[in-house]
């Protein structure tokens, strides 16, 4: 079993990684970023426990869940509190001390909560070193936990991120399945505001420490070594070479569908069930007028399905990955608004001028193989208005 120690210098590189393998969600990266650096101003200087599932600890899957722009200027102190109400009721739900964290997901923000949740530990919790999906998801259903039985998604623990105890909005959910779940907290997360701590899918004694072998192992350390690979870098890489970096860190094909268009449009809405939706598009001018190729990216929070001006099929779709690089930052992003922001001016309705590139990785074995999760992304595409056939494994 490898075991890792993950400082402050991880939790950036696996920021900055997810912010390109999270398939435009998972959180605000530059959001994460200004936690990082709060995290650094207040001179920590700890580090996390990082290793693979044990099968014999407590524990559950933590995260941040809802709406990124609902979630906008996220703060240390706003993820501190989510996570500890949050998991102050799953404990007391559970009658568990709980000794270990699982992310649901790659993201900026969602890698990084299990991480800040076993920093506040002191040393008490550690994080499991794998996640749900390999990428971001829109919905739970599409991760890897709904493949046991015995891994329930219940109960399920929701917290606002009040500092004081008698401000704290909280609520514990019962349902048998992760979609229902689901459609009960987001009504939940709505009513929060649109974003909330989420813990669930809880595993100790009482299910048999049912969370082994349902996750898909190595992604966190995956996130770090992408992430490190941007940021000592001296000149932003290639979109081509990163594509190249990916496929060898995560055993998974991966290859640039996109290189150096431009934002020239963003459509986004946040939804009653706290999900940002929308599309952007992509042009090889900055001038869409003068433009000879188009894409357009269809994304509910995560970038779920990507069409071309020359193409009559869909370029890519999930449970593919569709992610975001740029060659101008050297550095990935989501579809947040203050992550867009830095490549279009919602004001002028024009690109800023810095290129941005998408690429294509494959999904994770271990999650085109859990039953209904392909299933479940179909659903979300027909909902988008793609009624064609599926990929194949």
């Amino acid at each position: 079993m490898s075991v890792y120690t993950y400082g402050l210098q991880d939790f950036q590189s696996i920021a900055a990684g997810a912010a390109v393998l999270a398939s435009g969600g998972g959180g605000s990266y530059h959001d994460a970023r200004s936690i990082l650096q709060e995290l650094a101003q207040r001179g920590w200087s700890g580090a996390v426990r990082v290793q693979d599932y044990d099968g014999a600890t407590n524990g559950c899957v933590l995260a941040i869940m809802g709406s990124p722009d609902a979630a906008d200027h996220l703060t240390l102190a706003d993820v501190e509190n989510s996570i500890r109400n949050t998991v102050q009721l799953m404990e007391n739900s559970t009658g568990e001390l709980l000794g270990c964290f699982v992310p649901v997901e790659i993201g900026p923000i969602n890698s990084l909560v299990p991480l800040i949740g076993a920093s506040m530990s002191r040393g008490s919790v550690w994080v499991v070193n794998g996640d749900g999906a390999g990428r971001a998801v829109p919905q739970l259903p599409q991760t890897t936990f709904t493949g046991s039985a015995r891994l329930a998604p219940s109960p399920c623990a929701l917290a606002s991120d009040a500092s004081e105890p008698a401000a704290v909005e909280s609520a514990l959910l019962r349902a048998s399945t992760a979609a229902k779940v689901e459609t009960l907290a987001g009504g939940v997360v709505g009513g929060f505001g649109g974003y909330s701590g989420i813990a669930l899918w809880p595993f100790n004694a009482a299910n048999g420490f049912a969370m082994a072998g349902h996750y898909i192992p190595g992604t966190l350390e995956q996130a770090r070594a992408v992430g490190q690979y941007l940021l000592v870098a001296t000149t932003p890489p290639p979109t081509a070479e990163l594509a190249s970096v990916i496929s060898r860190v995560t055993g998974r094909v991966s290859s640039a569908v996109a290189t150096n268009c431009y934002v020239t449009e963003v459509k986004q809405t946040t939804s009653s069930a706290s999900l940002d939706c929308g599309t952007i598009r992509l042009d090889n001018a900055a001038d869409p007028s003068q433009s000879t190729q188009t894409h357009y990216l269809y994304n509910l929070n995560e970038n779920l399905i990507m069409y071309s001006s020359s193409s009559a099929a869909p370029v890519v779709m999930a449970p593919d990955s569709i992610c975001y690089y740029s060659e101008a930052t050297g550095r990935g992003f989501s579809n947040a608004g203050d992550d867009l922001a830095e490549y279009f001016d919602m004001a002028t309705g024009k690109s800023t001028g810095k290129t941005v590139s998408v690429i294509q990785v494959q999904t994770a074995d271990k999650l085109f193989s859990t039953p209904g999760v392909v299933a479940s992304f179909a659903a979300l595409l027909r909902n988008m208005g793609y009624a064609g056939a599926m990929p194949p494994a």
